[in-house]
C-alpha cells in the first residue's frame, strides 16, 4: 500500500456508515439508491450540490439496444470498433446486454425520456452508431432529466448526503483495507477543516478530469480528485492517455478557458454537416459515416482541416433544420449559441475540439472493484475496459448505470458493515501546490498533451510539470512554494497528479490509436501496442508505468464473484 495523503489537518469530526459514495452523477446516485435498497447505511458525498456534476451536462442521451431491429450484439460491434482494439470484450458484452434493463429501471425510478405519439421512446443516432439507439430527454437535456430523477429518488428515500464537500483521501485499516474517506466541507467551519466518514466500502464516482486542460466541456468540479485519491491510496489507473476531445465545442475564441458550451453529437445525428469556411464538407470521403464517424476520427479530421487552412475553427451547418426543429429538438444548444451571439437557424456554428471525456481511469474488474480492497470505482473516474482507446458516443451514462448496479450488489453481498475496520492514517504526507500553479499546469497540458501530441511536445510537458512538482517539494528555483491546506491547493495538487500520469502514459505509447494522436507516430501499431498502460504511484512518489495485455486482475480471493 502506497500510503500517501494530502497535507491536511486531522479529522475533527466523523460519522459512520456501511458505504460512502463519492459523487452524485448517474453512477454515484444509482449506486447509492441500490445500496440503500439493500439495507446498507449509505452516505453520498458530493463536491457541489447533488445535481451539479457532469451528468446534468450530458446533452445527447443514453445508448442502449431498445429499438426495433437493434440488438446488444450490434451495439457491442459498434463499441468495439470505436474502442480501436483496446476494449475489454467481456466488459462491453456485459454493458450492452445488461444495459437495456438498466435503462428501464432508470425509467421506473422516474426518468422521463422523449416519446412519440404512441408512447414509444424516440431514438436518435450519434457518431459510431450504425442504428438509432440513443434515448434522449427534453430534446437535448438528457443529463439534466436523469439527474433530476435520481436526485428526487435520493431525497424521497432520505439517503444521507453531504454537499459541497471535497473528498481528500482514502482511509485504510492496518491490513490495507478501505476504512472510509477524509473530506472538507466548503463554506463551513475553518478554511482547512477536515472530517471523516468511516465505512468499509467506498465507491468513487467523482467524474472526470477535464479541468486539467485550459478548455473543456467539463464543469469546474472535474479536477481529477478521484483518480488522484486512488493513486495515493495505492490503486492502479489505466489508459489515462486516452482523453477524448469532443469534436464540436462552441468556439469562443483562442483564449477561452474553463468550461465551454458543447454542441451535441446528436445535432450531427439529425443531419447537420461539418464544413470549412468555404462550405466544403471535409469529412465526406474520410470515413464511411462522414460526420458520424467515431469522435476521435472527427476530431482529427477537424484538426487536420484547421491546420491545412490555418484556421482556428470549423463550422457546423444546421441551418436546414429550421427554427421549429431547433426550438423543439435542441433548445439548450440553441439558447447557448444565441447567448454568445450566434443564431444557428441563420448561420453555421463555429466549432473546435475541446477536452471532453477520460476513457481511462481507476482500473476495475467487472464488479467495479479496484486493486485496493473495499475501494470501488464507476463512471468516468473508472477504467472498466468498456471504452478502450475511444468512448463510443452516449455509452458513458449507460456504463455508469450498469456498473453502479453491479457495485452495489457486490457490496451488499460482501457483508461489510460499519464498525469493522479501524482507520489508520497514511504515514507519508504530500506537500501541496500553490493554487497559482493551476493555470500553468493547464497551459502545459493544452500545448503539450492536447489533441496533437509528439515526443517533443510530451517531453517538454513532462519537464514543465516536473518543475512545478519540484517547487511543491521545496526544490524549485523559487524556494519553498508549498501551499497551505485549502480547497484551491488540494485541487491544484490533484490536477498536477493526474497530469503527470497522463503525460507519462502518452510518452510511453508510441503510436496513434483512438483519441491518442501522436504526430510523430501516426500509425496504429497492434503488434507492439495492443495493450494497456497501467500506472501506480510508488512510495517515493515516482510513477511506475507498465504495459499489460489484459484488463483482468491477478486472481485473488477478493476478485472471486460473489452472489448477492
Amino acid at each position: 500500500m502506497t500510503g500517501i495523503r494530502l497535507q491536511a489537518p486531522a479529522p475533527g469530526w466523523s460519522i459512520d456508515a456501511d458505504v460512502v459514495v463519492v459523487g452524485s452523477g448517474v453512477a454515484g446516485l444509482t449506486a447509492a439508491l441500490r445500496c440503500t435498497a439493500a439495507g446498507l447505511r449509505t452516505v453520498v458525498v458530493t463536491k457541489a450540490r447533488l445535481d451539479d456534476g457532469s451528468t446534468r451536462w450530458a446533452q445527447g442521451g443514453i445508448a442502449a439496444a431498445l429499438g426495433e431491429g437493434d440488438t446488444p450484439e450490434q451495439h457491442l460491434d459498434d463499441t468495439l470498433v470505436a474502442g480501436a482494439g483496446l476494449c475489454d470484450e467481456e466488459a462491453v458484452r456485459l454493458l450492452v446486454t445488461e444495459g437495456p434493463d438498466a435503462v428501464r429501471r432508470l425509467i421506473a425510478t422516474g426518468a422521463r425520456f422523449d416519446t412519440d405519439d404512441t408512447g414509444t421512446i424516440e431514438l436518435t443516432r450519434e457518431g459510431g452508431h450504425h442504428r438509432r439507439r440513443i434515448a434522449h430527454a427534453g430534446g437535448d437535456a438528457t443529463g439534466a432529466e436523469i439527474s433530476r430523477a435520481l436526485v428526487d429518488a435520493v431525497r424521497d428515500r432520505a439517503v444521507r448526503t453531504i454537499e459541497n464537500a471535497l473528498v481528500l483521501d482514502l482511509l485504510t485499516d492496518a491490513a490495507g483495507r478501505t476504512a472510509g474517506v477524509t473530506l472538507h466541507v466548503m463554506g463551513e467551519g475553518q478554511h482547512d477543516g477536515v472530517g471523516a466518514v468511516h465505512a468499509p466500502a467506498v465507491v468513487l464516482a467523482t467524474g472526470g478530469m477535464g479541468q486539467v486542460f485550459s478548455a473543456t466541456t467539463n464543469p469546474a468540479v472535474s479536477t481529477g480528485d478521484g483518480v488522484a485519491l486512488a493513486l495515493r491510496a495505492g490503486a492502479e489507473v489505466s489508459d489515462l492517455e486516452f482523453v477524448q476531445f469532443h469534436p464540436t465545442v462552441l468556439f469562443l475564441g483562442p483564449d477561452a478557458e474553463g468550461q465551454q458550451p458543447l454542441v451535441s453529437e446528436a445535432v450531427r445525428g439529425e443531419g447537420a454537416h461539418l464544413v470549412d469556411a468555404d462550405g466544403v464538407r471535409f469529412m465526406v470521403g474520410q470515413h464511411e459515416l462522414a460526420e458520424l464517424a467515431p469522435r476521435d476520427i472527427v476530431a482529427k479530421g477537424i484538426m487536420r482541416r484547421m491546420r491545412e487552412q490555418g484556421a482556428r475553427h470549423m463550422y457546423l451547418d444546421a441551418r436546414h433544420f429550421g427554427a421549429a426543429m431547433w426550438e423543439s429538438r435542441f433548445p439548450t444548444i440553441l439558447a447557448a449559441c444565441r447567448a454568445h451571439g450566434i443564431d444557428p437557424v441563420t448561420r453555421p456554428i463555429p466549432v473546435a475540439p475541446a477536452a471532453h471525456y477520460a476513457s481511462g481511469g481507476v482500473r476495475t474488474d467487472l464488479y467495479g472493484r479496484t486493486t485496493v480492497p473495499g475501494l470501488y470505482a464507476c463512471g468516468e473516474v473508472a477504467c472498466t475496459g468498456v471504452h478502450g482507446a475511444n468512448r463510443l458516443a452516449s455509452n458513458s451514462l449507460l456504463e455508469g448505470l450498469v456498473f453502479a448496479e453491479r457495485i452495489a450488489d457486490d457490496i451488499a453481498a460482501s457483508g461489510a458493515r460499519a464498525g469493522d475496520p479501524v482507520p489508520h492514517p497514511a504515514p507519508s504526507v504530500l506537500p501541496l501546490l500553490d493554487p497559482d500553479a493551476r493555470g500553468r499546469v493547464q497551459h502545459v497540458m493544452t500545448t503539450g498533451a492536447g489533441v496533437l501530441r509528439s515526443a517533443a511536445s510530451l517531453a517538454e510537458a513532462a519537464d514543465a510539470l516536473d518543475a512545478v512538482y519540484a517547487e511543491a517539494l521545496h526544490d524549485g528555483p523559487g524556494g519553498n512554494k508549498a501551499a497551505e491546506p485549502g480547497v484551491e491547493s488540494w485541487e491544484t495538487t490533484n490536477l498536477l497528479c493526474v497530469a503527470r500520469v497522463l503525460v507519462a502514459a502518452a510518452r510511453r505509447r508510441e503510436e496513434t490509436r483512438g483519441c491518442h494522436w501522436r504526430e510523430d507516430r501516426p500509425d496504429r501499431d497492434d503488434t507492439a501496442w495492443r495493450r494497456h498502460l497501467v500506472v501506480r504511484l510508488g512510495p517515493d512518489r515516482s510513477l511506475d508505468v507498465r504495459a499489460t495485455d489484459t484488463q483482468d486482475f491477478p486472481p485473488t480471493d477478493a476478485d472471486a464473484p460473489r452472489e448477492p
